[in-house]
């Protein structure tokens, strides 16, 4: 990666579920009321507009400066010393985009193209809580609050142009209709959810607006459990009373995604021999998964993961393929918009400062009351051209091809002939 310098460049800097561990995404997480906190943090080491993503996916920074190299260093610290990891260990889990890269890269997370379950409902929701949070703070640039409207406008596309949204949906519609079949209506039943990933909170939701009454949360951070239990209107208990959850439970929800299983099947024998092996319906919504299968080789025992519940919802996966295509389509149509606009913003910018630069130069020449029009208009000319010459010239010294394609860029912006004119007019009176 190297420095960028002029403008501002757009950087995403930080960990997500395709670069690193779950256990070091929820060492690196971020409550909601101490981001605050984060973002004055990297302000005071240099960084004056950014926002923090927090979820259970990602913790990712989306930035602007005009040093990447320097701006991800700031971060990778940040994060670093967050999380108790040395800074090397923790470079080699995390992205560092810049440029076109980051811009795609926050347009697919806005879409709910980049989650563990693509189009989770909740994502954008995420996004614009993280957008208020750093406009508050003050973090958010005009570079930033642009690249932001550009995102939701990519994300709303993606949700009406295609059915990339209905797929999470469909498949809590389905978790519902199996855990009816099982157990029968949802107000009778206790259900737990294990984690807090997103696709397992919206099937909890789901089932709460469905009927469901009686929710537990726990999670291994005690904090997310409470927030979780909070947010879908249950309760909470201590991770380390899983396994007594798990006795009082008919339908359990999996979300955690560590690598690792979360249930063992001898910790299932133990419950469903103390439930008189009344039915489990075991939702495992982990990538990877939190149950293993063997499980489902117990009596009473029903263990379904994100693939069968699709396809219980869904037929095919054709049809599925063709909406991520779209999907796909629509967010690189949305990407060159963006930075086609960007462009035309910078290079408004620039014509502005050469606007300003020759009407200062102009005023120089004026402020010298010359009574002589011919020998006034050369001053003037040989004033504007004096220092582009210069450095022209020394550049041809040092890099021959770079001076090169600055004497192409001349000709187009100043529509010149093939043919130099043999007075270059650089040198000032």
């Amino acid at each position: 990666m190297t420095a960028a310098t002029g403008h501002s460049r757009l950087l995403v800097v930080g960990a997500n579920q395709r670069t690193s561990g779950v256990s070091l995404r929820e060492r690196l997480f971020v409550e909601p009321e101490d981001v605050p906190e984060f973002l004055h943090g990297v302000r005071d080491t240099g960084i004056s507009h950014g926002c923090l993503l927090s979820t259970c996916d990602r913790v990712e920074m989306v930035l602007t400066h005009e040093d990447a190299d320097e701006a991800s260093g700031i971060v990778i610290d940040a994060l670093a010393a967050r999380a108790g990891f040395s800074v090397l260990a923790l470079s080699e889990e995390c992205v560092q985009l810049e440029g076109r890269d980051a811009v795609q890269h926050f347009f697919e997370i806005a879409a709910s193209l980049d989650s563990l379950v693509v189009g989770e409902p909740q994502v954008l929701g995420q996004v614009k809580d993280a957008h208020r949070i750093a406009r508050d703070a003050g973090m958010v640039d005009n570079l930033l609050n642009t690249l932001f409207e550009a995102a939701y406008r990519t994300a709303k596309r993606v949700r009406t142009e295609t059915a990339i949204g209905e797929r999470p949906v469909s498949i809590a519609a389905a978790a519902e209709r199996l855990a009816l079949n099982i157990h029968g209506p949802l107000s009778g039943i206790n259900a737990l959810i294990i984690g807090a990933g997103e696709m397992g909170e919206l099937i909890a939701e789901h089932f709460r607006n469905r009927g469901l009454e009686r929710l537990t949360a726990i999670a291994r951070i005690e904090a997310q459990a409470t927030m979780l239990a909070r947010r879908l209107g249950g309760h909470h208990a201590s991770f380390d009373d899983l396994e007594s959850c798990l006795r009082d439970s008919d339908v359990v929800i999996s979300a955690v995604g560590a690598g690792r299983h979360v249930i063992s099947r001898v910790q299932m024998e133990s419950v469903l021999s103390a439930r008189r092996r009344k039915p489990v319906f075991l939702i495992d919504t982990g990538v990877p998964a939190d149950i293993p299968p063997q499980i489902n080789e117990l009596d009473s025992a029903f263990v379904y993961d994100l693939g069968d519940l699709e396809n219980v919802a869904t037929e095919g996966r054709a049809g599925r393929d063709e909406e991520a295509i779209m999907a796909a389509r629509i967010i690189q149509e949305e990407v060159e918009n963006y930075l086609k606009a960007r462009a035309g913003r910078e290079a408004g910018s620039a014509v502005s400062a050469l606007r300003k630069h020759f009407e200062d130069v102009r005023d120089s020449v004026v402020s010298e009351n010359l009574n002589d029009v011919d020998a006034a208009t050369r001053l003037l000319v040989n004033r504007l051209l004096h220092t582009p010459s210069e450095t022209l010239r020394k550049i041809a010294e040092v890099e021959g091809s770079e001076l090169s394609e600055i004497e192409i860029a001349i000709q187009k912006l100043f529509r010149l002939s093939d043919q130099p004119d043999d007075d270059d007019g650089g040198s000032e009176r």
